[in-house]
């Protein structure tokens, strides 16, 4: 495996300047941020070591996530160095070796130096985690090592290592915040725990939001959608985060990878009357985050995730709807990059849904969803945001006839999914790219239903 020479990593610093000169000259639409949140993209430290085939894998539970240091190799290593506090504001950290023992068999911890490069779990101040490389050391204080500090990437730390795998979210520790009366959250785990009112059927590793009473639309006037209307039902989730990594290529990765994918299974029903002008309105019910920490050989990589679940009705017309249906599939959202083609995004989707009733009256058009946003990222930087939008969509057509007005009616699932690709991506060491790349949107619709009837 072909490692970084010196002349190697001069390239790496002249082809890093040419990228941020590049960005700097962008055009003033571009939505890159500002330079200071941008890691730094300085060559590494030349890998001297042999090229590993890192393990990706939760961290162990119940135990304090260890930190990680770039080494005089270049190659990652743990560390028993904790980042005590972190001002996000000035960018300063208080690195700890309080607790560190040694022995013959284990010298002493170095303090941090300038050109270090730490990764740590949460910490206080920095609840996503920090991924750093020490720019300065002011002192020691009571509590540790003052360092000021600059964004690094993973790139940086890896080096020439390589590393893929999937590692299911631990339900337990996702925060449920509901935004509407009557939610209600269960899951399950191993060891035979299970929470909430349907914990006891809910599968290992799944999280489920119950609306148990109905989630009454807006009636007041001028809004999107009218009417005595209502939503309920449930979602249930069993999210994995997908990484990969292959840093075998000089100058920047080979390849990467971040995204989320899982089992999606959801019931509910939309019933009552609905008129409106096709503007849709949505309702969130739920937010959702967790910080899981996983483990890419020794360096704890924090992924950070949001999910907002939410109801949404459009409708054109005047429709009476009595409509529940069940969906259950998989998903996947991420983006991916190779050196040959850039970062580009992955959306996919197989869900299906079978009708359990389904009655549609009076003429218009009707749409109804209910999806969830989610936002995945590294280290506090949002990487990808998605919109999955299970849905349900009716239509009833009214002719006229001498005493009485028949129609008929069409009654359709479907599944809607987009979102973005964000800048934020570069912690991975990869080129920056100045704009987000949209995950193009991926629709299937499938017929549930239809029929005739004296519509009212």
């Amino acid at each position: 495996m072909p490692k970084l020479s010196v002349r190697h990593a001069l390239l790496a610093t002249l082809a890093s300047i040419s990228l941020l000169t590049t960005g700097c000259s962008a055009a003033a639409t571009a939505t890159a941020p500002a330079a200071a949140d941008v890691p730094s993209t300085t060559a590494p430290t030349p890998d001297t070591g042999p090229s590993r085939k890192l393990a990706v894998a939760g961290a162990p539970e119940g135990r304090p996530t260890a930190a990680a240091r770039s080494g005089k190799d270049g190659q990652a290593r743990k560390s028993p160095l904790k980042v005590a506090s972190y001002d996000r504001t000035k960018r300063r950290a208080v690195i700890s070796t309080e607790g560190i023992g040694t022995s013959p068999q284990k010298p002493a911890e170095k303090a941090p130096a300038v050109g270090d490069i730490i990764a740590s779990g949460p910490a206080p101040g920095a609840p996503d985690g920090l991924l750093a490389k020490v720019t300065d050391v002011a002192g020691k204080t009571s509590r540790g090592t003052e360092v000021a500090t600059e964004p690094a990437t993973l790139g940086a730390l890896l080096g020439d290592d390589t590393a893929r795998g999937t590692v299911p979210v631990d339900p337990a520790a996702v925060d449920v915040e509901p935004l509407v009366e009557g939610v209600k959250v269960s899951w399950a785990k191993k060891g035979n725990v299970h929470v909430g009112p349907q914990g006891a059927k809910v599968p290992l590793g799944s999280l489920r939001i119950d609306v148990g009473a109905s989630v009454p639309l807006p009636v007041t006037e001028g809004a999107p959608v009218a009417g005595a209307a209502s939503v309920a039902g449930h979602v249930q989730l069993a999210p994995e985060v997908e990484f990969s990594y292959d840093g075998s290529s000089v100058l920047s990765p080979d390849s990467a990878f971040l995204g989320l994918s899982g089992r999606w299974t959801s019931g509910w029903e939309l019933k009552g009357k609905l008129t409106a002008g096709n503007k849709p309105v949505r309702i969130p019910f739920a937010k959702l985050h967790a910080d899981p920490v996983i483990q890419v050989g020794p360096v704890p990589v924090v992924v950070n995730l949001d999910l907002t679940v939410y109801v949404q009705v459009a409708a054109d017309g005047s429709v009476s709807v009595e409509v529940a249906q069940d969906l259950e599939g998989g998903f996947r959202v991420g983006g991916g990059y190779t050196k040959a083609e850039g970062w580009k995004p992955v959306s996919t989707s197989d869900m299906t849904g079978t009708p359990v009733r389904a009655k549609v009256t009076a003429a218009g058009k009707v749409k109804a969803a209910l999806g969830a946003e989610a936002s995945i990222g590294l280290y506090g930087a949002v990487g990808v945001t998605a919109d999955l939008a299970p849905y349900l969509r009716g239509e009833a057509a009214a002719s006229a006839t001498p005493g009485s007005v028949v129609g008929s009616w069409k009654l359709y699932g479907g599944v809607d999914l987009s979102g973005w690709l964000q800048l934020q991506l570069s912690v991975f060491g990869t080129p920056v790219f100045q704009h987000r790349i949209p995950l193009g949107t991926l629709n299937r619709e499938w017929p549930l239903a239809s029929g005739e009837a004296a519509l009212a």
